[in-house]
């Protein structure tokens, strides 16, 4: 371990030791600063350390040739300093090369959401499609808030439905939520969570009057599919979610109670929903298939429709009901009771909505339904 004054001219010349594979000269003034000359001819620079547990270190500086020795120099007098008042030079490196790129990241959190979501293609479609093509390859102590909120912005200018970038931006902000949970180096902070999201009125007012309701049965009747006709008048009664319905099975119908049990819903609650005599009428005329549990299935299959898209789309078609939604029959079912006069907590109740504020997008019907109370009255005193 010979220690020596190194300058630019010794180590031009210096050699390794005869018999040995590589000879390292360390410098008389700045402790730790090392030339390494290995026995091929090739040397480089080190800087060598003891660690807070006295467990003794080294961070290559650079190859012999690729800095200059004053380069060298000053960068080992720079981490002696470091190592004076505490720090850990190649401590630092390996905690930089241990940051993840966000691939790795977006392969945990998709794993995770696996774990407990129903549907996790949701998540792993909006990442294979958007998020991974953009930052898969950054390392995540690269991925900066105006960065993000840059690219947002160039997803709406490019015709993106403003519920479509919400979508990302809620997923790309869950996979650093999930990082500062679990401790991922190179995540001090959620770089998506500064960044403010633009108001976006995405609430459908989408209403079925009751003619329309009656045009559109008639067109489901003509359907190919033998199934819809009973799925939208059930839809239409009890004002559930179209995925609750096509998983729906027998044993969780309890037609002497009027009662339907859900287990699971998108809120992840379990409810029962109330059967009215018309849907009883209707769940007691449905046809039902030898060792099969559920309610609707397709008769082919024997199991749950994965979606009925493609005849939803004609029958409308053929009602003349030009983008209405499916799940606008759940609004209609809703504005159907609040017309009648039921309240908006039962409502709720009966919907399995998770809050009231769910609800509230009713209130304007309850409204109507109030006004004509307060006019039918005024009407009758005669004043």
């Amino acid at each position: 371990m010979p220690r020596v004054h190194l300058d630019h001219s010794f180590c031009l010349t210096a050699r390794c030791l005869p018999g040995r594979k590589r000879t390292d000269y360390y410098d008389r003034t700045v402790t730790g600063f090392v030339l390494e000359v290995h026995a091929s001819g090739t040397s480089s620079y080190a800087f060598r350390y003891q660690d807070a547990y006295g467990k003794l270190r080294q961070r290559r500086i650079a190859g012999f040739g690729d800095v200059t020795f004053d380069q060298a120099k000053k960068r080992a007098q720079r981490w002696r300093a470091e190592v004076t008042l505490g720090g850990d030079p190649a401590g630092q490196k390996a905690e930089k090369k241990a940051i993840p790129n966000y691939a790795t990241l977006a392969d945990q959190h998709l794993e995770y959401v696996r774990t407990y979501s129903r549907n996790p293609g949701n998540t792993e479609s909006v990442l294979r499609v958007h998020v991974r093509p953009k930052w898969g390859k950054k390392r995540l102590d690269e991925i900066h808030t105006p960065d993000i909120a840059k690219w947002l912005g160039d997803l709406r200018a490019r015709g993106l439905a403003p519920a479509t970038v919400e979508k990302i931006r809620v997923i790309f902000n869950r996979s650093f939520e999930l990082a500062l949970r679990w401790q991922t180096p190179g995540v001090k902070a959620n770089p998506v969570r500064g960044i403010q999201r633009p108001k976006v009125a995405n609430a459908r007012d989408r209403f079925l009057t009751a003619e329309e309701a009656a045009r559109l049965l008639k067109a489901t009747q003509a359907s190919l599919n033998p199934q819809l006709y009973n799925i939208v008048r059930l839809l239409l009664l009890t004002g559930a979610r179209k995925r609750e319905l096509l998983d729906a099975r027998w044993v969780d119908v309890d037609l002497d109670r009027r009662a339907w049990f859900i287990p699971t819903s998108k809120t992840g609650k379990s409810r029962y929903v109330p059967l009215s005599t018309t849907a009883v009428e209707v769940i007691e005329q449905l046809p039902r298939f030898d060792n099969c549990p559920w309610l609707l299935p397709n008769p082919s299959s024997k199991r749950p429709y994965t979606d009925i898209k493609h005849p939803w789309e004609t029958a409308r078609a053929a009602a003349g009901l030009h983008g209405l939604h499916i799940h606008d029959l759940r609004h209609s079912a809703a504005s159907f009771m609040i017309n009648a006069g039921i309240d908006l907590f039962a409502v709720g109740r009966i919907l399995g909505h998770a809050d009231h504020q769910s609800t509230m997008r009713y209130s304007h019907l309850a409204n109507d339904t109030l006004l004509a109370a307060v006019e039918a009255g005024a009407a009758k005193m005669a004043i």
